[in-house]
């Protein structure tokens, strides 16, 4: 049985810089794989038992360098399959996760496939369930756990109010959450391990990415509000709250 990851390779917002113009500088910020995969790659070994972890994932040029390769396979990856494309920066949620399913079907024996619980830079949560799609497979997202049993996977899935337990004969796309296992850092042996093993690359006609555009016409930042200034004394403040949950604000 073959576990394939889906990673990113992206710069953390968390490095870049907001202008007093509104614009975003982005020069200080470096490319790493997003803090949320390394959880989806922990949980895959926990499950591949003898089979091997693939990651899969889709970038610019920059996804295949050595860098990118040694920063991902550390952290638990036998190989990876990747499409380095610099015209996949344009490329909506739609068409990477077209060209991610690719990369699957490029595995043999995939039982699972497993993605972190959103990625850094973007964080929108849906690329998993739009590559379930392409696949024909179903998919669960905020996975607390998976075990894998004799006739596919068990997995543990946080719902409103507490959990609940799914068993998947099937192949499925999980989503991992955020604290779904341990993560370890990846040691100075890991990252010299991971230079010597296979990183593959496909193109996008290889792989076949969909055709689905979206155009953005327009963007424009938040009307500002005017403040009310409703001073109040702390005598009031019961009486506050109430206005405040009639509002919809608490």
């Amino acid at each position: 049985m073959s576990v394939v990851v889906a990673y990113k390779y992206a710069f953390n917002p968390q490095d870049a810089s907001v202008g007093a113009d509104g614009q975003i500088d982005w020069s200080r910020a470096k490319p790493a794989v997003s803090e949320y995969d390394p959880v989806a790659i922990g949980l895959a070994r926990t499950i591949a038992g003898d089979g091997e972890v693939v990651g899969v994932s889709v970038g610019t040029a920059a996804v295949a360098s050595s860098m990118a390769k040694k920063n991902a396979i550390s952290k638990g990856l036998d190989r990876a399959l990747v499409v380095a494309d610099d015209a996949s920066a344009e490329w909506n949620a739609t068409k990477v996760a077209s060209a991610l399913a690719g990369l699957v079907r490029r595995v043999d024996d995939v039982e699972v496939v497993l993605a972190g619980d959103s990625s850094i830079d973007e964080g929108a949560r849906i690329v998993p369930a739009i590559l379930a799609g392409h696949l024909g497979w179903p998919c669960f997202q905020d996975v607390l756990g998976v075990q894998k049993t004799a006739d596919g996977v068990t997995v543990i899935q946080a719902v409103t109010g507490g959990t609940r337990t799914i068993d998947i004969t099937g192949p499925a796309v999980l989503a991992a959450t955020s604290d779904a296992v341990e993560v370890k850092a990846a040691s100075m042996k890991d990252i010299l391990a991971a230079g010597k093993k296979p990183l593959e690359e496909a193109t996008a006609d290889e792989v076949g990415v969909s055709d689905a555009a979206v155009t953005v016409t327009d963007r424009s930042r938040p009307a500002p509000q005017a403040r009310k200034n409703d001073i109040r004394s702390s005598a009031d403040a019961a009486g506050l709250a109430g206005e405040l949950r009639a509002a919809g604000i608490l």
